[in-house]
């Protein structure tokens, strides 16, 4: 490794990473060496238009084959948005090579493949991370010490998490997301996986002991071998009482919000996922009375609002840049934190749990 950067290869021009691109510029730890791409000509095409607007600190190469770039020299991390029907061959191909894997989410099709690409990193000696980018969030640490104190709402009972968009027609139809090969877990994977570890988070990091999940509404794109969950939601029981709840869709209105109640009131984020514009990221905790006095009924609203200085995105202090710092000074401090790994493999379990609900007809499964 070459001074005090972390070099990075973008495996694929996936929308996504894009947006990483300039979370690598910012982060004053990295720097983008190489673009990969099905074709050079592809890859030449992302790097021009991303560093039209946002330049590296040096040249950044095209290439035209997934494994030249993994092969290259002058790359010590592999970004991996691929496709998650595609991503096994390349994680593991990474970890063969020695080099660092931020990869996105659903890390894989099943928890045997993830497990499989975590051991491989493990056993490489190289940092293996998936591109949940709140889990960098400043807002998420203060969210969760609060929990952790009950000084908001007191005792944790009840997290409720809802992530959906509403896909048009051509989304239904030609959407990777609606691939049962390329995509095989639809919304639960795409929008299902953050609610599952905004849960995972609010818990403390404990699992649930038992899921009981359903496919609301399947989807299947023109040219899917199946169908993929378009719709879904899932009930998680806890130790100690603790319950929880997610609903996603491909077919429902923006929205991204959390619901943690406790013994003492509850406490709402309305965007947990990608931050609203604004130079803060916010939630809100509510403790309402209810006051009787003889035929005098009043429920008074009672919500405080509170907030940490973080941009929604695109800044040194936002959750994607947050991530690529982390990531990178993983790296070249040589000191691998395997706090996530073990959170992917919390995440794909509980994932795997559902979808074994969902295919016995919603039953209940002891995780």
């Amino acid at each position: 490794m070459t001074g005090a950067l972390c070099r990075w290869g973008f495996l694929s021009t996936a929308a996504i990473a894009r947006k990483n691109w300039k979370a690598v510029h910012l982060s004053g730890n990295s720097r983008v060496s190489a673009v990969a791409s099905r074709s050079e000509a592809k890859a030449q095409a992302f790097v021009d238009e991303c560093t039209a607007e946002v330049p590296q600190q040096q040249e950044v190469a095209a290439v035209g084959s997934y494994a030249d770039l993994i092969a290259r020299e002058d790359v010590d991390a592999i970004y991996i948005p691929l496709p998650t029907g595609l991503r096994k061959e390349w994680v593991l191909a990474a970890a063969k090579a020695g080099k660092h894997v931020l990869v996105e989410k659903p890390v894989a099709n099943n928890l045997e493949d993830a497990q499989e690409m975590v051991d491989a990193c493990a056993d490489a000696g190289v940092q293996f991370m998936d591109g949940v980018m709140f889990d960098h969030s400043k807002r998420l640490a203060e969210v969760c010490d609060l929990l952790k104190t009950e000084s908001a709402i007191g005792k944790l009972r009840r997290i409720s998490t809802h992530f959906s968009f509403s896909g048009d027609n051509s989304f239904q139809q030609s959407n990777i997301r609606t691939d049962s090969v390329l995509e095989p877990h639809g919304c639960l994977g795409d929008l299902g996986w953050y609610c599952i570890r905004m849960t995972l988070r609010a818990a403390g990091l404990q699992m649930p002991t038992h899921v009981t999940a359903r496919t609301i509404t399947p989807l299947q794109g023109k040219d899917s071998a199946g169908e993929v969950p378009g719709e879904f939601s899932a009930e998680l029981l806890f130790p100690n009482g603790l319950s929880a709840a997610f609903y996603c869709s491909f077919l429902t209105g923006n929205q991204q919000t959390v619901l943690l109640s406790g013994s003492d009131g509850y406490l709402t984020v309305d965007d947990f996922v990608l931050p609203f514009y604004d130079v803060e990221a916010a939630w809100t905790a509510h403790d309402h009375v209810l006051e009787i006095d003889n035929c005098r009924w009043n429920f008074r609203r009672h919500s405080d609002r509170n907030a940490v200085t973080e941009y929604a995105s695109g800044e040194p202090n936002s959750s994607e840049v947050n991530m690529i710092r982390t990531f990178g000074n993983c790296v070249l401090q040589k000191k691998l934190d395997f706090s996530y790994p073990e959170l992917t493999i919390k995440t794909q379990r509980i994932l795997d749990a559902c979808r074994r609900s969902d295919a016995a007809d919603g039953v209940q499964i002891e995780i």
